[in-house]
Order: C-alpha cells, then structure tokens, then sequence
C-alpha cells in the first residue's frame, strides 16, 4: 500500500502526484501538452531539489502565491 499526495490538480489532463512507496518518491506529472512524466526519487531532498529546479521562482513571476503552494505541497510530502 503507498500514498498518493495531490500537489495541483487543474482537470484530468493537468495535475501533479506523488506516490510515496517505502522509501521511494514516485512523481507523475501529467499535462495536456506532454503528456505522462514520470521522475522516481530515493530521497525528500533529491525530490525538493527537482522541484526547486523544475518550479523556478522566475517562470512564475506574477504567479508568486501558485509557486508557493506547489512548493509546500512538495514540503508536506
């Protein structure tokens, strides 16, 4: 049995999850323009790392407060 934690869900075809099996971090991301990514994580700070990099504070200029909940929600994992 794993855990699944919802980080943002905007509809059915844009959303990010993160399964916690054991010791592994599963994240799926899925979106209408790429489809299913899948980035499998052996530790909570390789997964914090990522998201630091793949949320940067400079592409959501504007967007501060949406940053901010994708990246507490990757916290409370």
């Amino acid at each position: 049995m794993f855990k699944k934690v919802q980080i943002y869900k905007t509809d059915k075809y844009n959303m990010l999850t993160v399964e916690v099996q054991g010791k592994t971090l599963i994240v799926r991301e899925i979106s209408d323009q790429w489809g299913e990514e899948c980035h499998t994580f052996v530790s909570r700070p390789e997964m914090l790392h990522w998201a630091e990099n793949r949320f940067r504070a400079e592409d959501f200029a504007g967007k501060e407060e949406e940053r901010a909940a994708i990246m507490e929600g990757f916290r409370g994992v």
